[in-house]
């Protein structure tokens, strides 16, 4: 049987998350796909679609979607469905996990790696985040919960833009860019959503492609006189916009991120040491990382990536004749020693 694949719908209370997922449960969009929901949310999709009073903790719908509400723990649940699945008894192609809205997503998306029967039958695509935009500055400003979401994002969702002006809506974009890098971002209306919007995103794929929005990079390369940044830093400082006065310094928030930049090569011993001591001592607060990177002794690309204390490597493709190798690394995380890890990964190359 091969994997099946699971995306994490994360997000605060209020922003969407049940609008989103009634619209993919009630679609006519022929693939069978499996909620897992934690019975405690705000509320619960079966209230308003599967109005039933049976106990039954899984649920089958009409057009071949499936609901299971968690009762026990998460790990029980995926094991059932997977059993359920392989015994022939039920039939869906993927899994959606809609967390609480107070939830850290970190521990579920930990799951698919710390336990070896859940890897054996599921495959971690992606988490996605809501946000709502109107209450969005207040959550993240009072809420560390709804910062940690931001950070474990692929794909981030904002929702209810048409409550706010379309400069609180940039202003919030481009505060959430600072926080995840990683993740693109997209206005949503009411959950309407496409489903290549949601699904096989690839977001925990080793790919190659290391998803950091470009103009993010081009900040660092900006000329800063007088600003004093480390290697690869990514800046602070408002948009080079002009023509708007943006007010951006008014967050200070503890989930950053920052990106490594070198095109010196990495000597693999040195680095595995240092990122082990790092993820040792900051594991709990490294919320994502990721990179490809440039390896002595090596034709090929080193796709790197970790989630907390869990991370892993695989070799990617030759570095291409036309192309340049070198080494890109981005960091998401709580109040990480920017420092520290810059210097360390400098102090790792050749």
């Amino acid at each position: 049987m091969s994997l099946i694949p699971a995306t994490i719908l994360t997000g605060f209370l209020g922003s969407g998350k049940t609008t989103l997922l009634k619209r993919v449960l009630s679609e006519a969009h022929g693939q069978k796909i499996a909620i897992i929901e934690n019975e405690f949310g705000e509320e619960n999709i079966d209230n308003d679609i599967l109005v039933t009073d049976s106990k039954e903790q899984i649920i089958q719908m009409s057009n071949g979607c499936i609901c299971c509400t968690i009762r026990e723990d998460l790990r029980e649940a995926l094991q059932l469905l997977a059993a359920k699945k392989r015994q022939g008894l039920l039939d869906f192609d993927r899994v959606v996990i809609e967390t609480t809205g107070v939830a850290d997503p970190g521990p579920v998306a930990q799951t698919f790696f710390m336990d070896d029967e859940i890897a054996e039958s599921y495959l971690l695509d992606s988490i996605l985040t809501l946000v709502d935009a109107k209450h969005a500055n207040q959550q993240l400003d009072t809420r560390q919960e709804a910062r940690r979401q931001v950070g474990f994002a692929d794909q981030i969702f904002i929702s209810k833009t048409d409550l706010v002006s379309a400069e609180e809506t940039a202003d919030l974009m481009h505060r959430l860019k600072h926080m995840n890098p990683r993740a693109p971002q997209k206005a949503v209306h009411f959950g309407e959503v496409a489903l290549s919007e949601v699904f096989d995103l690839h977001g925990f794929n080793l790919n190659t492609k290391l998803d950091i929005d470009p103009d993010f990079l081009k900040e660092d390369e900006h000329d800063h006189a007088g600003h004093d940044h480390a290697p690869g830093e990514a800046c602070n400082h408002p948009d080079h916009d002009h023509s708007h006065q943006h007010h951006h310094h008014a967050h200070d928030d503890d989930v950053k991120s920052f990106v490594f930049k070198s095109d010196r090569a990495f000597d693999p011993a040195k680095l595995e040491d240092f990122l082990g001591a790092v993820v040792n001592i900051y594991g709990p607060r490294m919320l994502r990382y990721k990179g490809v990177l440039y390896m002595q002794g090596t034709e090929r690309k080193v796709i790197f990536q970790g989630v907390h204390q869990l991370m892993g490597s695989d070799l990617g493709p030759a570095w291409g004749k036309d192309e340049k190798p070198c080494s890109k690394m981005v960091f998401i995380g709580i109040d990480l020693p920017q420092d520290i890890f810059l210097q360390g990964m400098e102090q790792s190359l050749v």
